[in-house]
């Protein structure tokens, strides 16, 4: 192992902050349109895109690819927590002037969205460290994380007996705590104890069994920017749900008017959380270190094909299909982020097909199915055959065959700046342009309506993310020796 990198300038560390922060942001707005764990992934894909081409650019194709890849699958992993109720305690009507009811929410939201990206952040960090994690250890550590989310779920999120209106001590959903008069009050499951359990004991076991201080250190700005994120993005939200006058007279009022308040809030949190992963890696990046060796592959081809479509089948049929009389192992499975990100986290860390796979076609494919959906099936703007030529097939075949493209380039010493470039020019026309047509094309020029104001920040993130990959890939390549 060799350092990768002595600490960055300021310079460069602010441009990180920034392109990062737009990265985040566009790919977090984004992903309320598609919603789940898959949909933030497309947000993960994008930032660790950015912070590898940033940070590592002249490491082996492979190093970052996984550490870009493992980051992408931890960001997903927070979809499974219900967050629209705890929003709700913050801006519903009858909630509104409830002081105590806005500061619980606002704290499950600093919880919620601390966990969220905490995972992100420790997984980016096991994957840029000069730790070397074996195949057969993160199966062993994977194995004990959902060990430690099942026992979190039993001590914090339990019970859970809405019927007899029995429900855990710390709880920040809707309950008839903050509605004592009744009405149509539905309780969610939370799973966040569990996953804090989880996040804990993987935060203890990287510092202190593998004394791996990078990961332990982008855990924490993944806490904080995650925490940070959540509940500053919901301050605008709920500022306008509490005093929707101060935004709705004078100059302010004829911009505001049209603002989608919660994919704002949507879009405030990826910022934030991508600013402080960019500052997180920027002020530890002399932690950064490359194997001199060749990356460690423990599968052969046909055995990481095989995982990679057994994930697949798995992933289209949570996202798309219902079955009413599943089998138990097929629900648990399905029901927790930590669960799915198994397999493709032992596939990128013991595979080489697997980080550049997952990606680009493995997270593209159940967003561009919801692409289908919103276009062809809940709406009739794009005629079923068309789409799912255009938003499916033609999407995903390219993707696949950049992948492919990729995978062979990286047996031949690329270099992790061309890789990121192309992987994030890629990333960002897909998703920039997908999200486009569900927004209905709400160009400026256009009447202006609630995606409008959206559409301009994603297209200046767009642009920007679009100007760093095309001046990577003009850079002259210096490969880490």
């Amino acid at each position: 192992m060799n350092d990768l990198v002595e600490q960055k300038p300021w310079q460069t560390i602010a441009s990180a902050v920034v392109l990062t922060a737009l990265a985040a942001g566009m790919g977090w707005g984004i992903r309320g349109q598609y919603g789940h764990e898959t949909g933030a992934m497309i947000a993960g894909t994008l930032a660790s895109l950015t912070l590898v081409l940033i940070y590592v650019p002249t490491a082996p194709s492979l190093f970052a690819a996984r550490a870009a890849a493992m980051m992408t699958v931890a960001i997903g992993i927070g979809g499974s927590m219900t967050y629209g109720q705890t929003i709700g305690l913050t801006q519903d009507s009858n909630l509104i002037g409830n002081r105590h009811a806005l500061g619980w929410g606002m704290l499950g939201l600093f919880i919620k969205g601390a966990l969220w990206i905490g995972f992100g952040g420790a997984f980016l960090g096991m994957g840029l460290s000069g730790t070397r994690y074996r195949m057969r250890e993160v199966v062993a550590l994977l194995l004990g994380l959902v060990a430690l989310m099942y026992l979190g779920i039993w001590i914090l999120n339990s019970p859970y007996d809405p019927l007899h209106k029995s429900l855990p001590r710390y709880y920040f959903s809707a309950d008839w705590f903050w509605n004592p008069h009744g009405g149509d009050i539905k309780p969610r499951r939370e799973v966040w104890g569990g996953y804090m359990c989880a996040l804990t004991g993987l935060f203890l076991y990287v510092r202190f069994v593998r004394r791996d201080r990078l990961a332990a250190r982008l855990t924490l700005f993944g806490l904080i920017g995650g925490g940070f994120g959540f509940a500053g993005g919901q301050c605008l939200q709920a500022f306008h749900a509490w005093h929707p006058e101060a935004l709705s007279d004078g100059w302010i009022g004829s911009y505001t008017q049209y603002f989608n308040w919660w994919n704002m809030m949507e879009t405030t949190f990826g910022a934030v959380w991508g600013a402080a992963m960019a500052l997180g890696v920027g002020l530890n990046c002399h932690l950064i270190t490359v194997p001199t060796d060749a990356e460690e592959v423990r599968f052969s081809a046909t055995g990481e094909v095989a995982l990679c479509a057994l994930h697949v089948v798995l992933l289209v049929t949570s996202s798309f299909l219902a079955f009413d009389d599943a089998p138990a192992w097929f629900d648990f499975y399905l029901e927790y982020g930590l669960v799915m990100a198994m397999l493709p986290l032992i596939g990128i860390i013991g595979g080489r097909y697997w980080p550049y796979l997952l990606l680009l076609p493995i997270a593209a494919i159940p967003n561009c199915g919801k692409t289908l959906v919103m276009l062809s099936y809940n709406s009739d703007r794009v005629r079923p055959a068309v789409g799912w030529l255009a938003l499916v097939e033609l999407p995903i075949a390219v993707a696949t065959t950049l992948s492919a493209w990729l995978i062979v380039q990286s047996l031949q010493q690329q270099s992790a700046r061309k890789f990121a470039a192309i992987a994030l020019l890629a990333t960002t026309a897909l998703y920039f342009g997908a999200n486009t047509m569900v927004f209905d094309y709400a160009w400026p020029w256009r009447e202006w309506t609630g995606r409008t104001p959206n559409q301009l920040l994603f297209s200046i993130a767009a642009i920007s993310l679009t100007i760093l990959a095309a001046a990577n890939l003009r850079s002259p390549v210096r490969r880490h020796a």
